[in-house]
């Protein structure tokens, strides 16, 4: 494997070419010393139009013939859920360093067989939760850490969508990983280990579609100190999709769309103000930029996403799933 600490440009390759891959091919774009080298779909027809889009230099019809690219330093994989362990593998198997959507896998036996498979063969891998490295979700973890408004109490967050069912669709097909759990769910859940840990009790309840995959998860926790969280993830209806975070002298609001670029509101002392943060991306720069600087640095683990945070993440969501009977 060639000296990645040496590598100036990285060479990126996308597997899996739905919608987050387009977003994050975007940003990509935006970043200097990176370039989009290779895309792979199962579809030569898919691949050549997202390379020509987004100015690849090569475009494979399969998954394996990308992963034996030794051009490629890193590679992004943005398939369905159940197959982030498989995909992550491959390439982790060729010395290559992965960038992999949430959920980092299917359930915590999954996670642990990556995480084994990286620190085997050495190679940087990482869950690619694009929420941690954005501007304002790190103002507003510094300001709990700091306390500047007191003891955090308590976090409340929703994220819920309408969409009609279909039964074809990724996000409602249970075998895929489909559901508002792994879905959005995940990004409540997140907010949550992020700022308050992991919880002494969990509850949890959720409805379902006719093919058995969750429709609303409604998720409380509960810690020793009495602090709390109520989490919440609905693909039923639209919901303000914000993370509320109650502390002892103030209030910390991050706005409509929280896991995304937006806005923070404040409310302390009887006085209100609201942070713009001056987004000009779609956001998917921010981990991609930590991810080459990782590579950069010869680094294995992010410290940031670490392995330990995203077994804690996972570990919960196996949790969650075993409180509503979600079985995939």
């Amino acid at each position: 494997m060639k000296n990645q600490s040496q590598v100036k440009t990285i060479n990126w390759g996308i597997i899996g070419l739905g919608s987050i891959a387009n977003k994050f091919a975007t940003d990509l774009l935006t970043i200097p010393d990176a370039k989009l080298y290779a895309v792979a779909s199962r579809s030569q027809d898919k691949a050549d139009l997202f390379a020509d889009k987004y100015s690849a230099t090569k475009a494979y019809d399969s998954y394996e013939a990308l992963a034996n690219d030794k051009n490629i330093d890193a590679i992004y994989i943005a398939t369905p859920h159940a197959l982030h362990k498989e995909n992550t593998l491959l390439c982790l198997e060729k010395g290559i360093a992965v960038l992999c959507e949430k959920p980092f896998a299917m359930d915590a036996q999954e996670v642990s067989i990556m995480i084994a498979k990286a620190k085997e063969k050495n190679v940087l891998l990482m869950e690619a939760l694009w929420t941690y490295f954005l501007p304002h979700y790190q103002f507003v973890l510094k300001e709990l850490k700091n306390e500047t408004y007191g003891k955090l109490l308590k976090v409340e967050t929703d994220f819920g969508f309408h969409r009609d069912f279909d039964n074809s669709a990724r996000l409602f097909n249970k075998s895929l990983g489909g559901g508002s759990l792994l879905d959005i769910g995940i990004y409540s859940i997140f907010t949550a280990l992020s700022t308050l840990g992991i919880p002494e009790k969990m509850e949890a309840e959720a409805t379902f579609f006719k093919n058995g995959a969750d429709s609303s998860c409604n998720i409380s926790f509960s810690y020793k100190n009495g602090k709390t969280a109520k989490l919440k993830s609905t693909l039923l209806e639209d919901t303000p999709t914000e993370a509320i975070f109650y502390c002892e002298n103030g209030t910390i609001k991050i706005n409509t769309m929280f896991h995304m670029p937006t806005t923070v509101t404040v409310i302390a002392n009887g006085e209100e103000k609201t942070l713009d943060f001056g987004y000009k991306t779609i956001g998917y720069n921010y981990e991609a930029i930590h991810f080459n600087e990782l590579i950069r640095a010869g680094k294995t683990e992010s410290d940031i996403m670490t392995f330990e945070f995203s077994e804690k993440l996972i570990n919960t969501l196996d949790t969650v799933r075993n409180l509503i009977k979600l079985e995939y």
